[in-house]
């Protein structure tokens, strides 16, 4: 009871305050509200605006039973393309499969003057051969404006003294910027557990153009160039398998070598570098000797036998003779019985 007046006496002190006076109060009160509310609510409506509604696809809907008309309609609304019946898959080709239109050296080169019948025949051959090389040397230098038959023997030179030396070294990365990828196998093939001693010594004669050709992959627009230069050089060569014999060549004498030897670029391609590409084996070289296998030789020694083997021996020998003449009693008693 004594609660329940002063309930009501507290009532009837509030209706007696005035207004102002139960501001202080009433604000005291703990008031829930949402903590994502924004601070200003006159953005409501913009907000709301913001709200996209999206059709979810059916996902328990089949293709089996869509029309093929509904899905074409489906397709339109949504701005989606048909998919194609193949697949395409984009390729790069980076240097041609080989030699097109090879060149063939004349037999005996390096050992004919031209002051011989042979060598004049060779030079008029040569001569008959260049027409269609220098149409190939003009649609080069419609690509590479600074092309020169005349320079490029001693650039060439540079590439083939590079792509061997990292060969030598077994450099199978930086060997690639000179070798193309259908030499890049070739020349690295079989370098693996051995040791390759190489030099290049000296230019018996100056590096010359005597070959080149121009042909289109797949489109007229994809051009690629091959040139061809004979070397006749002096060089080193000695080769020596995992355990340090030698196979093939000598580090002490050298060899005069006349090679011809193809470079290939891509001149459509606005980066593309002169590499090596291949190396013309004629017809009428001779077969290479196989290389040499070195073995150890093992003199055949006769073994001499201890003397405590050979008296091991003897005491056997004695034991198996007192056996044998053991037994021969044993059966002439047997047989007398």
């Amino acid at each position: 009871m004594e609660k329940l007046m002063s309930v009501k006496n507290c009532l009837k002190l509030v209706q007696l305050l005035p207004a102002p006076a139960m501001a202080p109060a009433l604000q005291l009160q703990q008031v829930r509200h949402r903590q994502t509310k924004h601070w200003k609510p006159e953005f409501k409506r913009l907000r709301k605006q913001k709200f996209v509604k999206i059709d979810l696809p059916n996902f328990r809907e089949k293709a089996e039973d869509i029309s093929k008309e509904e899905m074409r309609s489906r397709m339109k609304e949504r701005g989606v393309l048909p998919p194609r019946p193949w697949m395409e898959r984009p390729f790069h080709i980076s240097c041609t499969g080989g030699i097109f239109e090879a060149y063939v050296p004349p037999e005996g080169d390096g050992k004919k003057s031209l002051i011989s019948s042979s060598g004049a025949k060779q030079k008029l051959e040569f001569l008959e051969k260049k027409s269609k090389s220098l149409i190939a040397v003009r649609k080069i230098r419609s690509y590479e404006e600074s092309f020169s038959t005349d320079e490029f023997g001693d650039h060439a030179q540079e590439i083939y003294i590079a792509a061997h030396t990292h060969m030598a070294n077994r450099e199978k990365y930086k060997i690639r910027e000179f070798v193309t990828e259908r030499c890049y196998p070739e020349m690295m093939h079989n370098v693996k557990d051995k040791t390759i001693h190489w030099r290049f010594l000296q230019s018996l004669e100056p590096p010359r153009v005597v070959h080149a050709r121009v042909t289109e992959v797949i489109t007229k627009e994809n051009q690629f160039a091959q040139v061809t230069v004979r070397f006749h050089t002096q060089q080193m060569l000695a080769i020596y398998d995992r355990f340090g014999r030698l196979m093939h060549g000598s580090e002490i004498l050298t060899k005069d070598v006349l090679e011809y030897v193809v470079f290939e670029k891509h001149i459509s391609n606005e980066y593309g570098k002169w590499r090596l590409h291949d190396k013309i084996i004629p017809d009428w070289l001779p077969p290479k000797q196989p290389a040499p296998i070195t073995y150890r030789l093992i003199e055949d020694v006769t073994e001499e036998i201890p003397a405590q083997i050979e008296d091991s021996k003897d005491k056997v020998e004695h034991i198996a003779a007192t056996s044998i003449d053991s037994n021969d009693a044993s059966t002439k008693s047997s047989l007398a019985i």
